[in-house]
């Protein structure tokens, strides 16, 4: 079985991460974005993934390598010369997906995480016969989003509205999909949309149908989001009593604490933080619904709460980070100073306070 990612461009909402490295790359929860995918896949029978990429494949491609050995999975590129949207790119890696068996294949977009029911989805596309499966999440707004209206008894699509007005229902596109080589004779190779082209060509076909997502999702492309989706993601850790969320006096909720990085005495941490390797966390820190890269070093006495702090990069002394700070990496922010949703560029040292949300150039 094979599965395609769209990883798309320039991951302008992640800025300042993604000036470091493409988007797919960007740690969630300690791992890279794009490997909570590969390694959901992997546990259903996934024997190739493809990334559809326009922006440094060799990057991609090099980060990946040792776990494509690790996984036992074959990871490949297909690169756009152009942006081709959602539907484009899927028409491109034509000769990827198809190899003769007339089995399904997924399509997945890159920053969604949720709790990837992806046994379950191939169990509903074989029960229902038709082409093509989405999976749809329930959210409490869909007014913001495009709805997706379906039969609640088969799943079968019977039409999108976007951003409705009045209620037809509270079900949204996912970004995860599994589809039949037959799809592929619905798109053209050209810059196209697969939610508001093909999949309302395939629905009127009355061979679309949705199956409602169990647990969390969240798209993660921009910081309030990621922040967010890491609650979730913690929260359904959680639920499996996962041995790898942190314990003891110092630590409120949900918590994830590589092996590698260093606690202090004295912390508070928690809840819904994620340390990565290396870290090293000071003692009398404070550390609430935030991200700590690779490399972080957070001094005595600082205070981080809903913020990501990039790779390699210093939190002074009684420093106090919040309400969606973002520094970039190597990032060194002084003693005592105080950032209000601070967005800092990579390799910048902050000597004055950022007292209103703003870039820092």
């Amino acid at each position: 079985m094979k599965a395609l990612i769209l990883v798309g461009g320039f991951g302008t909402r992640l800025r300042p991460l993604t000036l470091s490295v493409p988007k797919p790359l960007v740690e969630f929860a300690n791992k890279p974005m794009i490997l909570h995918q590969i390694e959901a896949l992997k546990a259903i029978g996934v024997t190739e993934v493809v990334l559809a990429i326009n922006y440094q494949p060799e990057v991609m491609l090099n980060f990946l390598k040792e776990f494509e050995a690790r996984l036992g999975i074959t990871i490949t590129c297909s690169q756009e010369i152009e942006p081709l949207g959602t539907a484009g790119p899927i028409a491109l890696a034509r000769d990827k997906l198809i190899d003769g068996s007339g089995d399904p294949f997924f399509v997945l977009n890159s920053d969604v995480i949720s709790e990837y029911r992806l046994k379950e989805m191939i169990e509903f596309h074989k029960t229902h016969g038709g082409e093509a499966s989405i999976m749809v999440t329930k959210v409490d707004e869909p007014s913001k989003y495009g709805v997706v209206v379906m039969d609640e008894s088969t799943g079968q699509v019977e039409r999108f509205v976007e951003k409705p007005k009045l209620f037809v229902g509270n079900k949204i596109n996912a970004g995860i999909y599994l589809l039949n080589p037959s799809v592929l004779d619905h798109i053209e190779l050209r810059p196209t949309s697969i939610e508001k082209k093909v999949f309302p060509k395939i629905a009127d076909q009355k061979k679309l149908y949705a199956m409602v997502l169990p647990g969390f999702w969240m798209d993660i492309g921009q910081p309030k989001d990621y922040i967010s989706g890491l609650r979730l993601y913690l929260e359904s850790l959680k639920k499996k009593a996962s041995p790898k969320l942190a314990s003891g006096s110092n630590i409120i909720g949900n918590v994830l604490v590589d092996e590698s990085a260093k606690i202090g005495e004295g912390c508070l941490i928690g809840p819904d933080v994620a340390i990565g390797p290396c870290c090293v966390v000071e003692s009398g820190v404070r550390l609430s619904r935030c991200t700590l890269m690779r490399g972080v070093r957070i001094k005595n006495h600082a205070c981080i709460s809903s913020c990501i702090i990039g790779w390699h990069s210093t939190v002074g002394q009684w420093a106090r980070i919040e309400n969606m700070s973002i520094l970039g990496e190597d990032v060194h922010v002084g003693d005592e100073i105080y950032s209000n949703g601070g967005v800092v560029l990579p390799h910048k040292e902050i000597k004055s306070s950022i007292l209103k949300p703003r870039i820092v150039l």
